[in-house]
This record gives C-alpha cells, structure tokens and sequence, in this order.
C-alpha cells in the first residue's frame, strides 16, 4: 500500500497542528459556531443530534493492520468503543469531544491516516471495488490510480470550492464493485483494441434528492490522461455548475441540463487546452505509484492443500460460511473473505475496538497484513489461503463477524438514521433490527438468494436506497416515522433505479410489507432467477397488489 512520503507526513502533521489552534480559538470563544463551522468540515467533523460525528478517510477501501490498531484504540479511548463503516469506505465516530479531536488527528497522522476531505464541497474519498487487485478476470488493478486521484485532488484549488460535493470510484473489473454509475466521476478500467489499458468514464451519476445514474462521456481514456481529463470535467462543472441553489448544485443536475453530448463538448474542449500540460502522468510516475502495490508473496503450494472438506464436512457452519462469505480469488489456493459486520444484535456496519484488534491480529497472520473496508459495510481479507480459512472462519466466529450473510437479505445496507444523524427524517437501525427479527432464518434467506436491501433514513440515500433490489426511505409524516419502498434498483453494471411501489406505510408494518414482496418473488420466479431479475420481468403492480391489496 502507498506509504507518505516526508512532505506527505509534513501537510498531514501540519494540517494537525492547524486545526488544533482553530479548536482552542473555538473553546475560547475568539471563533463562532458559523465561523468554526467551514474549518471543522474541512477536517471531516460534523456536529449531529447529540455530538460531535469525525469522519476518517479510507482512501480507496484499504488499511494496514497498524491503522486498524489505531481505529481501535481511538474508539476505545475517544468513543464509546465502536466505529461505523460507511457506504464510501470511510469510518466514523460517533461520539468524539471536541476538545479531543486535535488528539484525534494527531494519533491518526502518526499512522498515516487523516479526515481531510471527507466534508465540504471537494473530492471526497476516493472509493474502489474492494475486490481491487485480486478479483478473477479484472483488467487492471485500478488502486495506483485511485492513489494518483487522491495525491492530486488533495488540497487542489480546482477541487476544493466546488458548488458541491463530488465523488470518484474505480473499478477494474467487468462488473462493478464500486456503485461507480452512482458517482459524478466513475472510472471502468478497460483494454483497447490495440491492448492498452486505459478507462471508460462515466460522469453525472449520483443519488440523493435527485437521484441519476452516470453516462458515459469518453470509451477509451489513455491513463495518461486521467488527472487532465478529469481537471477538465472539474474545470466545465466549477464554470457552470448551479452555485445558487444546493439542491440543483451537484455535477449530475449539469450534465441532465446540458445533455451528455454537450457536456462531452465542452470538457474536450477543454481538455485540448490542458492535456499537455504539467497534470499529464508520465509513465514513471505511473509506474512509482504502482511499485507501491506489489503483488504479495503467495504461496505456490497452496492450491495442494486438502484439509478443506475435512473442516467443511465436521462444521456445517463453517462449510455455510465458506460458500456465502468467501468469494474465489485470482491466484490458485488463495482466497477473498468478507467479514460480515451484519450481526443481527449490532446495527449495520458498526464495529468495536475489540472486534477491529481481532481483524488486524487475523490479517497479520493470515493475509499479508492489509485489511479493506468496503461500500456495503463489511471488511475483506484479501488473500487467505485455503489452509488457513478454517482458522480465520474460527477466530471471526467468537467475535460475532463469521455470519453466513454475505449477499443476503441479512446483508443490508443501513445509515445512522436518526439515532444520530441531524439530517435525518426517520431511524434506520431500528427498521434493520426490527427486519432481523422476522427474517432470523438463515435457511429462509439462502433460499431467496442474492437479495440486496438498502436503507436511508432521509432523502440524502446515504444508505444507497435508490440502488438496491429493495430500497427503503424513512420519512417525516405529522411528525411519525414512515417509511416508502421502492424496487429493482441495482448499483451493479447493470445499473438501475428504483421504482416506488406505492405509498409510505407505518414504521412497524415494514417487515411484514417485506414479506408480501418476498412471497410474490417466491411465487413467480423461475429457476435461477434472482429477486432483480424476476422484479424486472414482472414489473411492480404484482407487488404493489400484495402490499396494497390494489386490484
């Protein structure tokens, strides 16, 4: 993984050193609240519904075991023993003093780790396919290149007074990993003709109260060219972006304006003027930042170890996990494992300090050390060896973090909602539990299948709603939590958004609504089809008539 160099640690320590004096000016008194407000976002604090939120960057997904050890000691000494995993890899803390979070920053930057740019109208963290590097039929490992993005959209002064927030993913792999058609910037990674690899770029993607899925605006982009191409892109949206209004300012409302063919104009008319110029990659450059990404030092035996079956036929929860959570890797013997964070008594994506020294004891051992967050709430230890898996699947169970989920209905995607969020209309960790509750049947779920359900407690779909196979919004109604769902949305290659299935119902008929959806799915799929594909050929009124009663 990259590694700071010394002007690296020197912005980070300096940025520290910064924030804490704005802090003390804050306590003092010498700065107001709307004074403090710009220079606490532009270090990644929020201030929620009971405290303060810091939200730390993951750039791309990806943790030494070092940093992990620090996420955990800071939720132990400055929280109240947890993190939250969020949909852009990050993690979050939900409780910190503000008094500490100079502290905070300063015990981040002496592990690399900082929350610049997780707020504020700039690049955000730069997300990735989690599978990245290890995935079966990927073109290209996409990670130098969000390394690349993150060192020159850090601090860039075209990209950190944007009219809004912007957001960039890669992926390297014929499907998507990434949600990448739900970002402003999305980057495929793809071989032209001739071989070379390069990227398929997609812009104008984005969910929220306006939810749009990206358009292609370039097939063959040489890596080369990926910064100026993208300070182009950057350059059309901070000339005429929509700076007035927040609700129409994000890139997806320009490029809906303008229509993608004139969009497409004008960034190449601007990348004419600029595509020469210092921003292009050399090929040395490239090839430093990717010296950083060395392929480990896996074992060629590992693909002769047998001991597999034997563990699978004495442990049925062992062989119920290996199918569900572990997924096939590109190298013979080796394999990918998600680690559920879906424990039906733990909200979704939160993770203690205990659970996050076991991962990093487990990645030490296990898996060369790296450990990768990932835009559903989960971790991933990337390369486990078949020999090995029994002992990882043993050292997660004690911890609650071996649950058979992965890809199930279990397996949500849920937001803080309004247990803290100040932005939020209705809860949605307790709509998740009260969802466990009545689907506490793993063999109910693995026949159901591939089921992706995503829940947001307000219209900003931080909890990717408009994308999931089933989507669900909390809402505000006379001051009563409500809640609308919508169906056969999919943030796959296959991108889609959902489709309302009729009005918001009461908080505690949801998963009995849930239900009806699933018999209907159970009724008219046909062998092999998931729940999206049936919702696809069917349409929505079969559902609707189930929840409704509609004729």
């Amino acid at each position: 993984m990259y590694q700071y160099t010394e002007v690296d640690q020197r912005f980070v320590d300096e940025r520290v050193a910064e924030f804490r004096d704005q802090v003390a000016r804050r306590l003092s008194g010498k700065l107001t609240e709307d004074e403090f407000r710009p220079l606490r976002l532009m270090n990644g604090l929020y201030l929620q519904r009971h405290a303060y939120m810091l939200r730390v960057a993951i750039p791309y997904g990806l943790l030494s075991t070092a940093q992990v050890r620090m996420l955990a000691h800071i939720a132990r000494k400055y929280d109240k023993g947890y993190g939250h995993i969020t949909t852009r890899q990050n993690i979050q803390y939900n409780w910190p003093k503000l008094e500490e979070v100079p502290d905070i920053l300063a015990d981040l930057a002496s592990v690399q780790m900082h929350a610049i740019q997780t707020s504020g109208n700039c690049v955000r963290n730069v997300s990735a396919d989690h599978y990245a590097g290890v995935a079966a039929g990927e073109v290209a490992d996409p990670r130098p290149y969000c390394e690349l993005m993150r060192q020159y959209s850090s601090v860039h002064p075209e990209f950190t007074y944007l009219p809004r927030k912007f957001k960039i993913a890669f992926s390297g792999c014929p499907s998507d990993g990434a949600a990448v058609l739900a970002h402003d910037i999305g980057f495929f990674m793809v071989r032209n003709d001739e071989g070379q690899v390069g990227f398929e770029v997609m812009v104008g993607g984005g969910l929220g109260r306006t939810p749009i899925l990206g358009k292609k605006i370039r097939d063959f982009l040489p890596e080369e060219d990926m910064l100026t191409y993208t300070e182009a892109i950057l350059r059309v949206y901070n000339l005429h972006g929509n700076r007035k209004n927040k609700y129409k300012a994000r890139i997806k409302i320009l490029v809906r304006s303008l229509g993608i063919e004139e969009m497409q104009r004008r960034v190449e008319e601007e990348f004419d003027r600029i595509k020469d110029g210092p921003g292009r990659l050399t090929r040395e450059e490239i090839e430093r930042v990717k010296a950083h990404f060395p392929t480990p030092a896996y074992d060629p035996q590992a693909a002769t170890d047998t001991s597999l079956e034997t563990f699978k036929a004495s442990e049925p929860a062992f062989a119920a996990w290996l199918k569900h959570n572990v997924k096939p890797h590109k190298v013979a013997g080796y394999n990918v494992v998600c680690i559920s964070l879906k424990h039906p008594e733990i909200p979704p994506g939160d993770i203690t300090d205990e659970q996050l020294e076991v991962v990093a004891d487990l990645a030490d051992e296990f898996s060369f050390g790296q450990v990768r967050t990932t835009h559903e709430q989960n971790l991933i230890l990337s390369d486990v060896s078949d020999a090995h898996l029994f002992e990882v699947w043993r050292g997660l169970s004690a911890h609650k973090m071996a649950v058979a989920n992965i890809g199930t209905l279990a397996d949500m995607i849920c937001c803080p909602g309004l247990d803290f969020c100040s932005l939020a209309n209705a809860g949605s960790i307790s709509v998740a539990r009260a969802i466990n509750e009545k689907f506490d049947s793993l063999d109910y779920l693995y026949d159901l299948g591939e089921l992706k359900l995503k829940l947001s407690g307000c219209i900003n779909a931080c909890g990717h709603h408009h994308v999931g196979h089933i989507g669900i919004l909390g809402i505000n109604k006379r001051g009563e939590e409500w809640y609308q769902i919508m169906l056969g949305g999919s943030a796959d290659r296959d991108a889609s958004l959902g489709r309302w299935i009729g009005p918001a119902i009461a908080k505690d008929s949801v998963p009995d609504a849930l239900e009806k959806i699933l018999e209907v799915y159970l009724e008219e799929r046909t062998d092999e089809e998931r729940f999206l594909d049936t919702y696809r050929r069917i349409g929505v009124k079969p559902f609707n008539k189930q929840v409704y009663g509609n004729a």
